[in-house]
């Protein structure tokens, strides 16, 4: 199930009630673990149905990763929080099992391509798209498996791609061009992927091996325009055993489109 919209999909229980039953895709993954703006993605699916058509777009969401769950059958529960006149607030959890896996906060709305009253942001300066290194499903070696390069088209700046000959720059920072492979425009749901790229910024720290998601918090701002999105992760503080990273994209015509911010655990190197 390459196609995001697919690979998303829910199906209600029963009628009118808050039960969906969704298929997780192994392709939406890093290295074996589902990926962690996907797997808000199918939540985000399951909210847009439970809203209706008034609020059909995901416009925050905090989600907190309490296990991951692996590819095939899983059930979310929905429940409406609040429906005013501008914004539904839904709490949703995925479950596989009976065991929890993720829990989210999410409120919906009405989303349009109009720019910003005010932006204090300038888009990354990245070099021409085909310059950029496309990210490979498999890595050098062929140790370790990224199915997600095969449903999302990657290339990331070669400035900062020191760390792959062993040389990383430590300015926390990582940045480049994604586009959905299936050809899809990006929408306020498969934003939540664009904004969770990979590697995480702790390459580029020098600190290799898995850094996993505990909590996630993403603002979807606009309906983006047709064509690759650019996007800028960087961290701000390691400590005790976490790491922030902050994430920022822009769609074609240079407008801040969403934005997130996620405490991942990591594990530093001795200082010896």
């Amino acid at each position: 199930m390459g196609i995001f919209q697919e690979a998303t999909a829910v199906r209600r229980v029963t009628p009118g009630g808050g039960e969906f039953a969704a298929t997780l895709d192994r392709q939406w993954s890093v290295g074996g673990k589902l990926h962690g703006g996907y797997l808000l993605a199918v939540l985000g699916r399951a909210a847009g149905e439970a809203s209706g058509a008034a609020h059909p777009h995901v416009t925050a969401v905090s989600g907190s990763f309490l296990a991951p769950p692996g590819p095939g059958p899983a059930e979310v529960l929905v429940e409406t929080l609040r429906a005013g006149k501008s914004v539904t607030q839904v709490r949703a959890r995925l479950a596989q099992d009976g065991r929890p896996c993720v829990e989210a906060l999410i409120a919906l709305g009405l989303l349009d391509e109009s720019g910003p009253w005010w932006s204090g942001t300038e888009p990354v300066d990245l070099p021409d798209e085909q310059e950029c290194v496309r990210t490979p499903p498999v890595s050098p070696g062929g140790d370790f498996e990224v199915p997600l390069m095969e449903v999302v088209e990657q290339r990331l700046d070669p400035g900062h791609l020191a760390f792959t000959a062993g040389a990383p720059s430590r300015q926390g920072v990582i940045s480049g061009y994604q586009r959905l492979a299936d050809g899809t425009d990006w929408d306020p749901l498969s934003l939540l992927v664009a904004l969770d790229p990979v590697p995480p910024v702790s390459y580029d720290l020098g600190i290799s091996g898995w850094a996993p998601t505990v909590q996630f918090t993403a603002y979807v701002r606009r309906l983006p325009v047709p064509g690759p999105v650019r996007v800028r992760m960087r961290s701000l503080d390691v400590s005790g055993g976490r790491m922030d990273e902050v994430a920022n994209a822009w769609d074609a015509k240079g407008r801040l489109v969403a934005q997130a911010s996620q405490l991942a655990a990591v594990r530093v190197p001795d200082a010896g």
